[in-house]
């Protein structure tokens, strides 16, 4: 039998609580005083570690937080409307999915064996990176809206990534911080990072590609009330 609308906007408006949630955690755990991935390092934590204002600036600078707030914005207005469209709409859902979907990947295998969280950081960080991406991805399968991507949507779902590429690399050189140890440029250089850049963006194509394979072939579903015959 297929969803109902009430299901929908159930599902979608758990997923925002539990991305909004998520965030708020972390935020609350980076204003009062935890470190960032990176921030760890023993010549950081001599000498006391960042203050707030570029705290709040790194905690804004994570893909992370990009992905997990494109989802809790996308999902509060699907719970409201679950047939919600648009051309910006569409590339922001898919931004949200696919971006967080890989953003899990990456994680899970790149960043995750750096890690030694425990208690609140480590719930945060499951959240943000786990469970967040997994509600998105059974929600876009079970309730949609489907067969609404088309071709153009793959080129303006880049304008995100490429968007917050470019902000990173162009602070990174300023400030000499970059949110993730494989995209640093001191550390790695130029070549090295713009060929895991390319890797990571080429996985991100190829999701959302499949993204509108899959929905093209997924059952047509209109959401219909409880008391609808």
């Amino acid at each position: 039998m297929l969803p109902t609308t009430r299901q929908a906007r159930l599902w979608h408006g758990l997923t925002f609580a539990m991305a909004a949630s998520a965030l708020l955690l972390q935020l609350l755990l980076v204003i009062v005083g935890h470190q960032h991935l990176g921030d760890s390092l023993p010549e950081v934590e001599r000498a006391g570690g960042p203050d707030l204002s570029v705290r709040l600036v790194r905690f804004f600078s994570y893909l992370t937080i990009w992905f997990n707030i494109l989802i809790a914005g996308t999902c509060f207005l699907l719970a409201v409307n679950p047939l919600r469209d648009g051309r910006v709409w569409r590339a922001l859902r898919l931004d949200g999915l696919v971006i967080g979907v890989v953003g899990g990947v990456v994680h899970w295998f790149l960043l995750r064996p750096l890690l030694s969280l425990r208690g609140l950081d480590y719930l945060a960080d499951k959240l943000l990176h786990v469970v967040v991406p997994l509600m998105a991805l059974i929600g876009w399968i079970l309730f949609g809206p489907r067969r609404r991507l088309d071709r153009l949507d793959l080129l303006t779902f880049l304008v995100v990534p490429v968007v917050w590429l470019a902000y990173t690399l162009i602070r990174g050189a300023m400030v000499g911080w970059y949110p993730y140890p494989f995209i640093d440029v001191a550390v790695h250089g130029y070549a090295a990072v713009s060929t895991t850049c390319l890797v990571i963006a080429a996985l991100m194509f190829a999701l959302a590609t499949g993204a509108l394979w899959l929905e093209r072939r997924l059952q047509r579903w209109e959401p219909r009330d409880l008391s609808s015959p």
